[in-house]
């Protein structure tokens, strides 16, 4: 085709030479002109369709051009489809994980069913409801999670199909080459890429049959489960809003409905287990940070004890000081009993657990330091609510069960009334638990008379919140004395660091804790109590949905939820950057066992600390919270237009803080001069930096102008400083005796450097005096003031010694007196 195009004019030059000598022999005659006007019109012709047939063959030819490019377009297309195609589908389905999910389904979904949709009994238990819920939801969310994933998969190969359907439909592939030899070679390539594409789509379509069956089992399960939690919330809803309901006889009438103890108990320690297994699984960040709390809390407990016992501060019989007795198990009690409101809707059996485990070591703590006759009561407490946890792990109903119950509060009531009235309350510490306990009978008396007349679940509920208000009453008040202990403690040690670093007043820190630590163990334990009755689901879900309701505000939809998770994130860091501020700071720690000051380690890198902490605390919280990026955008435009009306010095102040923390022209604990102010640096901070001066007053300087101030940082330089001593030694001492005096003190003295050395030189011949100056360098600049002091008392008596004198400003005073005539005073 290029060929034709390019020979194309000269086939019309040729065409136009060829005819141009038949026209120039016609010119004479009206015959000729006749057959001139004939000829010419057989030439416009010619030349017409000769134009209109080039013109049709050129346009056929740029079609055929561009049908093949579009055709080499879309086989490479083909093959890299396929080609990815190919790669997805060798990521082979999980098929055995989602078969080994929906057999789990299958098998748990029958024990948590268990006294609920089979074996149900006379009624159904709260406990069991409970329990069931729990696992059902588990198993609804790993169905979920397998469904969203096959779905995805799904959504993956219909795209690959589509795309190949595409490509294989596009209308240039049947635009055929006229040529037969190019025609034959096309028709070759498109058999290649039929033979190609074939078993690719047969994958793909074997693949999304064999995922529609798997999501169809999938869907099938949880539409199972979804039910089954739906026909649960029923019961739930039910039992709630008949809380004082008989579900049975009376506890001394013939059963109507029986099943063995021992079954009973079986299926409930499976389910609990159960229970406990998925919410783990679920939980295991929280797990995890629980642990590093408790480890951090004991690592600072042991490290505040240690300080008490060098400095022979600890009590024998640790009046103030409990919560140091036994860092370990104060560390376990503290974050166990505070981390338990960050495990939302817990299983009973992990509430179990930790509660157990802060029982044990308030237990252990308490040994020796309570009156015998309180601790009797307290474990008496431990173990009636052991037995009542036990009994309320037990999740279907039965006479034997009922007995025990029945055994149990009863005896709760006896053992109230007794330590009522058996006093001894001015042996007790916390005079509250007396109100806890008078709060016990009443409810395991009511307890009592509910089970025996078959009001079950509401008897169940009570006894157990009896016991579990007493045991957690004094976990809480113990929990909230021993943190106040360890505050009061750190204050009296780490007494040298900026207080308002805590945001507490800590002159107020006393044995007894402050209002509101008592209020949040109101408020804790309300939530644990009212946990055990269904009504409390029910008052509660409201205010849930107060802080999950998706609120919006324009364009932008948020949630209460999110925006206090983005307060607590970034409160926690700034909490952390503080506490990390507190210990690195402290003249306790930067001071050796001799009272000289040490360089601090993280001191110097405090302010990076803090920055690295609280851009990973926002970062942490714009994510968690779901804050849109464009946002962001915003806020940081509208700061810039702040920035630019009146936030320069702000802003300055910032950067140099920046400045100082990456150039680090000084450093926390450095010895400077400023302006003439010359003391220590305390803090380098984000906007301004604390130097202490020699006087004790502490100056806060911006940034800014530490940094374009003229600094005078003597720790850059070793923390050394020349002294020098003027001496003024009579015209008639002996030189280099002196020289040889002052030397040998210099050498003498331990505080003095050998390099570099010391330097005694004559300066001048003075009016009374000869000038000499000795120089030396202290080997610290905080040894400079007593050295100097010291040289000065050695140089005097050593110069007494050798019978040198150090001369004063002497001036003769001549007297000239005129005599009068009556004087008979001789001359002077």
């Amino acid at each position: 085709m290029s060929m034709i195009k390019m020979n194309f004019p000269l086939l019309f030059f040729i065409y136009f030479l060829y005819c141009i000598p038949g026209y120039a022999q016609n010119n004479d005659g009206l015959k000729k002109a006749g057959a001139k006007d004939s000829l010419r019109m057989n030439f416009v012709e010619k030349m017409q369709a000769f134009a209109k047939q080039s013109s049709k063959k050129s346009s056929d030819d740029f079609e055929a051009d561009k049908a093949s490019v579009l055709q080499i377009k879309t086989f490479d297309e083909l093959s890299r489809t396929m080609q990815k195609a190919n790669i997805y589908l060798k990521s082979k389905l999980d098929t055995t994980g989602t078969k080994t999910v929906l057999n789990e389904i299958d098998k748990y979904l029958i024990v948590a069913g268990d006294g609920v949709f089979t074996n149900k009994g006379t009624a159904q238990t709260f406990r069991n409801l409970t329990a069931t819920s729990k696992i059902l939801s588990q198993l609804l969310a790993k169905a979920n999670t397998r469904k969203a994933g096959l779905e995805l998969r799904q959504q993956e190969i219909n795209n690959f199909r589509y795309q190949l359907d595409s490509l294989l439909s596009v209308p240039a592939l049947f635009k055929f080459p006229t040529d037969s030899t190019t025609l034959m070679k096309y028709l070759q390539k498109i058999q290649v890429i039929a033979y190609e594409t074939s078993p690719v789509d047969s994958a793909l379509r074997q693949a999304g049959n064999n995922i529609q069956t798997l999501l169809n089992k999938v869907n099938l399960a949880a539409f199972k489960l979804q039910s089954s939690l739906e026909e649960i919330e029923l019961y739930q809803k039910d039992m709630a809003e008949n809380t004082f309901k008989r579900e049975f006889t009376n506890i001394w009438d013939p059963e109507i409905f029986y099943r063995p103890f021992g079954e009973i108990l079986d299926f409930s320690i499976t389910k609990g287990l159960l229970t406990l297994s998925f919410y783990a699984e679920n939980n295991a960040g929280r797990l995890v940070v629980l642990a590093l709390l408790t480890i951090t809390s004991f690592v600072y407990l042991r490290s505040l004890k240690s300080i008490y016992v060098e400095g022979k501060l600890l009590k024998s019989d640790f009046e103030g000081q409990l919560v140091i007795r036994y860092p370990l198990l104060s560390a376990i009690l503290l974050v166990f009993s505070l981390f338990q409101f960050v495990f939302l809707s817990p299983p009973f059996i992990l509430n179990v657990i930790l509660w157990s485990v802060s029982v044990v070591c308030l237990s252990v703590i308490f040994a020796g330091y309570v009156s015998q006759y309180w601790m009797r009561v307290w474990l008496l407490m431990v173990t009636f609510f052991v037995l009542a946890c036990l009994g309320n792990l037990v999740l279907q109903a039965s006479r034997m069960e009922r007995w025990l119950m029945l055994v149990l509060s009863i005896s709760g009531v006896i053992g109230g009334v007794l330590i009522l009235l058996k006093g001894h309350r001015d042996e007790l510490r916390e005079k509250w638990i007396i109100w806890s306990i008078v709060f016990m009978v009443f409810l395991e008396l009511a307890s009592t008379i509910a089970n025996i007349f078959g009001r079950y679940n509401f008897g169940k509920m009570l006894v157990i919140s009896g016991f579990l208000n007493v045991v957690i009453a004094i976990l809480f008040l113990w929990t909230v004395r021993l943190i106040n202990e360890g505050l009061f403690l750190a204050f009296n040690v780490y007494s040298g660091t900026d207080r308002k670093l805590f945001y507490l007043n800590f002159e107020k820190v006393g044995k007894k804790a402050p209002a509101p630590f008592y209020i949040l163990l109101i408020v804790g334990w309300i939530v644990l109590f009212g946990r055990n009755f269904p009504v409390f689901d029910y008052l509660s879900k409201p205010l849930l949905l107060f802080f999950t309701d998706e609120r919006t505000l324009g364009s932008y939809t948020f949630t209460i939820n999110n925006m206090l998770l983005f307060i607590v994130i970034m409160g926690t860091a700034v909490i952390i950057s503080r506490v990390v501020s507190f210990f690195a700071t402290d003249k306790h720690i930067r001071t050796g066992k001799d009272g000289k000051y040490e360089k601090p380690g993280i001191g110097s890198w405090l302010l990076l600390v803090r920055i690295s902490i609280l851009s990973t605390g926002l970062f942490l919280a714009v994510a968690a919270s779901g804050i849109p990026v464009d946002r962001i955008t915003i806020v940081l435009g509208a700061l810039g237009v702040g920035i630019g009306f009146g936030l320069q010095t702000l802003v300055n102040n910032l950067v140099s803080g920046l400045i100082i923390a990456f150039e680090k022209p000084v450093n926390v604990g450095d010895i400077v001069d400023v302006d003439g102010q010359g003391g220590q640096m305390k803090s380098i901070g984000f906007r301004s930096s604390v130097i202490s001066t020699w006087d004790g007053a502490d100056v806060i300087m911006p940034n800014g102008d530490l940094l374009n101030a003229h600094l005078v940082n003597w720790s850059l330089g070793g923390n050394r400083k020349r002294v020098s001593i003027l001496i003024g030694i009579a015209y008639d001492s002996d030189l280099e005796k002196c020289r040889k005096i002052l030397t040998e003190i210099l050498d003498n003295e331990p505080r003095i450097t050998k390099n570099p050395g010391s330097v005694v030189q004559y300066e001048q011949f003075n009016n009374s005096s000869i000038d000499m100056k000795i120089f030396f360098w202290t080997k610290h600049i905080g040894d400079n003031s007593a050295t100097k002091s010291d040289m000065i008392i050695k140089i005097i008596a050593a110069f007494k010694m050798n019978s040198i004198e150090i001369s004063v400003p002497k001036q003769e005073i001549y007297l000239h007196h005129k005599r009068s005539q009556g004087d008979n005073l001789p001359d002077s």
